[in-house]
């Protein structure tokens, strides 16, 4: 089974507590969502299926399948709601982030340290990640599993939290 299947299924995007976690997230920043939101909520990751990686070619890629769904039952925003919920992929386009975006980032302060990493590790997740923060200099190897993720609860709490502050009242980045 690949990396974005088992991520799915019992990993870091596991569909019904990731999604869970993202609506937690979702309530801090804006209220609510309304129905088509939360339906996006609940697909916006369903794109990991198949990919044999996360942070590579394949898994930047996860967005598209979460649009084409959203598009073809709820319209254009909620298409753009779940296409744009990844920075890279906003990036890649030319495009803002979409709401969702902030929420996906700030859902990781409701999943604990002993619940998140043991599924990072069990669906190769973790190995990926810890590369990736690596390489870009943020966290060395030889940090501990717990020093990453406090490292990555941190940052992406503070991204979530300032992403959302900068979005004016449509939903549009002023800036990052």
């Amino acid at each position: 089974m690949k990396t974005g299947s088992r991520s799915l299924l019992f990993g870091v995007h596991q569909f019904i507590w990731h999604s869970f976690t993202v609506l937690m997230a979702w309530i801090k920043l804006y209220g609510w969502p309304n129905w088509k939101e939360l339906i996006c909520i609940f697909i916006h990751d369903w794109g990991y299926w198949g990919c044999s990686n996360i942070e590579g070619q394949e898994g930047e890629r996860h967005p598209e399948l979460a649009g084409r769904i959203a598009l073809y039952l709820l319209g254009d925003e909620a298409e753009y709601l779940c296409l744009f919920h990844s920075r890279n992929y906003a990036r890649k386009h030319d495009m803002q982030p979409s709401k969702l975006c902030w929420p996906d980032k700030l859902s990781i302060i409701y999943d604990p340290w002993w619940l998140y990493l043991p599924r990072a590790w069990l669906s190769g997740e973790l190995k990926e990640y810890r590369q990736k923060a690596s390489q870009t200099g943020a966290v060395p190897l030889s940090a501990s599993n717990r020093e990453w993720h406090q490292w990555l609860r941190s940052y992406y709490a503070r991204l979530g939290i300032e992403g959302h502050k900068n979005m004016n009242y449509e939903g549009e980045l002023l800036c990052v």
